[in-house]
């Protein structure tokens, strides 16, 4: 009942302190949202494998 009673319309208006900063264009989203996060996850994958002490078995 109190979801009926909200109204989207509050969303628009701005809160006292509200200071959102420049946009974000579409090749900086992507490299934040996107390369950024791959690349981390290269480096960790490659300092674990690098790192890696474990002796490989011989057949």
């Amino acid at each position: 009942m109190m979801l009926l009673m909200t109204s989207p319309a509050l969303a628009v208006t701005r809160d006292d302190g509200d200071d959102p900063g420049p946009g974000l264009s579409v090749v900086e989203t992507l490299g934040l949202f996107v390369l950024a996060p791959l690349a981390i996850f290269a480096v960790i994958a490659g300092l674990v494998m690098v790192l890696d002490k474990s002796k490989k078995q011989e057949v």
